[in-house]
């Protein structure tokens, strides 16, 4: 890896770190239904799929999820967004090249809600009930809102002239 790649990573990550830990602060949108955010630091990991690739996402996505559970959250947190955050990932990244830049907020939606679904599995999982599944209405609906916000918001950094694909694999 090349030192301009692993400064890049470097930036990438303490930028979604500043984000999630930012984010982690404000009160939550809906306090009835606990976890409920906007996901702002996905907009770098999108930006990174797009722009460097898959292995580079993964890795900041990754690296921001560990650091900021020690940052900003707990062993539990750590779980939930491994569990939502790979599988966003991992299903924009399969429809990545099926959608132009112009239309990135087509899989981020679907990428927020199954970010949601990823969460609410491993609750499910951890708490040892499917009931935690009565949040999943309201969570497909803020999933699909969150992942329309952030895809819009990655395609217009991405699109961004001082943003060309030399990372691209």
């Amino acid at each position: 890896m090349s030192v301009k790649r692993t400064v890049t990573l470097a930036l990438l990550t303490a930028i979604a770190l500043i984000i999630f830990v930012i984010e982690a602060q404000i009160p939550p949108i809906l306090p009835a239904v606990p976890g409920i955010k906007m996901g702002l630091a996905n907009i770098v990991s999108l930006f990174t799929l797009f722009w460097m690739g898959r292995k580079d996402a993964y890795l900041v996505l990754i690296v921001r999820i560990l650091l900021g559970a020690i940052f900003a959250g707990t062993g539990v947190t750590l779980l939930y967004s491994l569990a939502g955050g790979l599988l966003s990932l991992s299903v924009i990244a399969i429809f990545r090249r099926a959608f132009s830049i112009n239309a990135l907020w087509i899989p981020s939606a679907l990428g927020g809600v199954l970010h949601n679904l990823g969460q609410l599995a491993c609750a499910a999982w951890l708490m040892h009930t499917w009931a935690v599944l009565a949040y999943l209405p309201v969570l497909i609906f803020a999933g699909t809102l969150s992942g329309l916000f952030t895809g819009i918001a990655a395609g217009q950094v991405v699109r961004h002239p001082a943003f060309k694909k030399d990372f691209q694999d």
